[in-house]
This record gives C-alpha cells, structure tokens and sequence, in this order.
C-alpha cells in the first residue's frame, strides 16, 4: 500500500534527524533543494542559532510582490538573524510546483497558497499554538479563524482577502432611468431589463471555468443557501436550485453576455470596464483599475438579498501556512511575528490593492471612504468551506460543470455535483 503523505514526510524528516531541511529556493523553484544554514547569528532563535527558512509565496502584482517579499526578507535577517529564502511564483503554477515539492518531501517552510486543509489532515502543519504568537492570533477577524480552522485547530492563517459587491455603472443607470442599485433580486432583473433596452449587457455573469464558485458564492448567500449546512454537503440544497434557475432565467431572458458558462471573470470585469455592461460582482482590484482607467463611471453597493435577509458578502482569503520540519520553529515564529506587525502585513495589503485580515488593519483601512462597503461586512464574511479537505477537488468540479446548467437542467448539474460532495471529491 502506497504511503500517505503524513508517512512519506515523517519518515524523511526522521532520517534526517537535526538536520535542516530547506526547499528549493529562487527563480522559478525548479532549482535543487540544499539544507539550511547552521551557523551562529544574533538572531532570536533559541541558543542564537541562525536558520534559514524558505517561503513560496503566490504572485499578487508583477509590481509589488517580489519587491515587498524581497524587503521583507532583508528586515527579517536584520531583525532576528534568520534567513528567508524567497521563491515567488504565478498563480498560474503555485498549484504544481508547490505539490511536487511536497510530494518530494522537500515543502518550503512557509507556504503561500488558497488552501490548507488537506495539508493539515495528512498531519503536515504547524497549529496556531505552536507558531502563532498570541496578540497575533487575538487581532485575526474571527471569520478568517473560523474558515482557517480544521478539526478544532486553527492553521491557515490568512495573509490579506477580498470581499464581494456588486458594481454598477452609473451613467448607463441613469440613461435606463434606473434611481439606484437594487436591493432586491427583482429590482436587479428590473434594472438589467432597462440597460438591455438602450443595446447594453445588464448583468455580466461569469459562470466559466476560472472562478464560477466565486460568483455562485455570491449569489446562494444571498439566497438562504450554502455549500455546507451543520457540517453536510447542501450543494443541491431547494434554495441553491432557486439560485441557479435564477441566474439561468437570466441568460435565458438575455440580461447578460452571450454564454456566460464560458465567460470568466477577468472576462466580465473587461465588460464592465469597456462600458458596456450595466452590472458585475466585483472587488477592490476592479475599483483600482477602473479608477486608474477614468473610463467608466460607476458606485459599489452591497450585494442585493434574494431572501430579503440583509445582504452577506462572499470573502476570500489566501493562506501562509507552516510546514513542520526539524529545528525551523523558532525562524517560523518569527516569520510570522513580523508579517503580522502593522507596518509590514498593512503595507502589503495596501499595495495589492487587497482587504486586511485582521480587527487592527480594519481600523487602520477605515479611513479610506473605497472601501467602506467591503470593510463594514468584511468581519462577518462567508467564505467557501476552505476547512474542508476535499474541497480543493469539489471546487473544480464546481468550475468545470455549473455552467453547464445555463444551457441544461440546474437541478441536474447540482445533483451531479452533490454526489461528488459526498463522495468526498
């Protein structure tokens, strides 16, 4: 019987015995794994020793990522001693490159990725108490606690979000004679219909491959619906069926763009940025580069209810967890020590152009008028089940096939993906 991962990375960091294991380090991460560094620093780490520690991060910005980790790592060295190797690579192959080193038994030792459970489940990770200092794990919004904790142990600690609300373009409003954003599903196709009329896309719906459950996220929240309910898959739930026959109506009634199950989001929000779309869930990158264009003029409102419950915001966030490995615990502490001090993780967020994660950054971002409509329901945001290990596999049934269900049955294509659900992926 094949070992499982758990197994796998036990047992090569048992053969290793103190020795420092570190993963591969610069360029595009494809180079050979060396051992860290055992030699003296005036670092924090226990006896003085100086460690070196690696961290594959996700690309945010060609602009602004390396640059802030490469910072980072310099302040990092120059406060505790330590040694961080930084390996930032695209979203496009953080997936397969992060996989195959931990498949390799090489994993770096801060990972930088949209999921964690399944690494917390085969036993891989650091809990919040082994690492995370304790002011640190106070200030991180509950929302993110809750969705970063498996089996009652928190291990995704999340390094910046984002949080969803519906864009609308205030000059095609106006024109349709439309007075202000719905607050109803039925003031939303309303509205849609008018822009329709003046030769315009009301709604641009992105139900294709790249982020479908992101936009289905949205619209089943605001609905009474949820992927999970008391700890059961409800992906077919009556409610998420009511959601789905919804947005089909819509495609159906040619409110949105021609074939939406193929439309990706960087796709609708290209819509709305054209001018030609009335409306799109959007977030604050989309705010930024609309500004920075001065093409389109428009407003950002909360999501309208469809149950006439008030509305809820669909919240991301992506994850810096800690791979366990033989003497990097006290160079990890300090990784995260200093990322979540306010000067370094708020000036990160702030030049990605993201949300913060914590109750202190809230505050400090409170300021900024743009961002009201995220903040304000920013710490009671509903996230997809990210504490689930067999979710990164059910989301990409979700992306492949629920668009599937503008042109087929959506009762059908939910049902399809329940059985998935419940066959754990």
């Amino acid at each position: 019987m094949r070992l499982t991962r758990r197994q796998t990375f036990q047992a090569a960091t048992a053969a290793a015995g103190v020795m420092l294991l570190a993963a591969c380090g610069g360029g595009t991460g494809a180079g050979s794994a060396g051992q860290a560094s055992s030699a003296s620093g005036s670092g924090s780490a226990a006896g003085g020793a100086k460690t070196t520690i690696s961290l594959m991060a996700a690309e945010y910005s060609k602009d602004n990522t390396k640059a802030f980790w490469d910072a980072f790592a310099k302040t990092y060295n120059e406060k505790y001693g330590h040694n961080l190797e930084v390996n930032v690579v695209s979203w496009d192959n953080i997936d397969q490159q992060s996989s195959t080193q931990i498949q390799n038994n090489q994993p770096p030792d801060i990972l930088n990725l949209n999921a964690y459970a399944s690494y917390a489940k085969d036993g891989l990770l650091y809990t919040s108490d082994e690492v995370l200092p304790a002011e640190v794990k106070s200030d991180i919004l509950e929302t993110f606690q809750k969705y970063g904790t498996y089996d009652g142990k928190f291990y995704g600690f999340p390094d910046l979000s984002s949080a969803r609300a519906l864009f609308y373009n205030t000059d095609l409003f106006t024109k349709a004679g439309i007075a202000g954003p719905p607050t109803s599903w039925a003031e939303l196709e309303a509205a849609a219909t008018k822009i329709k009329a003046g030769g315009n896309v009301g709604y641009a719906l992105p139900l294709g491959p790249e982020e479908s459950q992101g936009e289905f996220s949205m619209w089943l929240f605001n609905n009474g619906g949820d992927w999970k309910t008391d700890g059961k898959w409800t992906i077919n739930s009556e409610q998420n069926l009511k959601t789905l026959t919804f947005l089909k109506g819509l495609a159906t009634k040619g409110l949105t763009q021609n074939n939406p199950a193929k439309t990706n989001r960087a796709d609708a929000f290209d819509l709305f940025k054209s001018g030609k779309a009335g409306m799109v869930i959007g977030f604050s990158p989309l705010a930024g580069d609309l500004d920075k264009d001065a093409k389109v003029k428009y407003a950002v409102a909360p999501f309208p209810s469809g149950d006439g419950s008030d509305s809820k915001t669909f919240g991301v966030t992506d994850y810096l967890m800690a791979f366990k490995k033989p003497g990097n615990t006290e160079a990890v502490k300090a990784f995260y020590e200093l990322y979540y001090s306010k000067d370094q993780i708020n000036t990160f967020i702030e030049k990605e152009g993201f949300l913060p994660v914590t109750k202190s950054g809230v505050e400090y971002f409170s300021t900024n008028q743009k961002l009201k409509v995220y903040l304000d329901t920013l710490p009671n945001a509903r996230l997809t089940p990210t504490d689930d290990p067999t979710w990164d596999k059910i989301k990409l049934a979700v992306q492949q096939n629920l668009g599937a269900a503008i042109t087929g049955d959506p009762k059908e294509v939910l049902d399809k993906l329940q059985k998935t659900a419940e066959a754990g992926g």
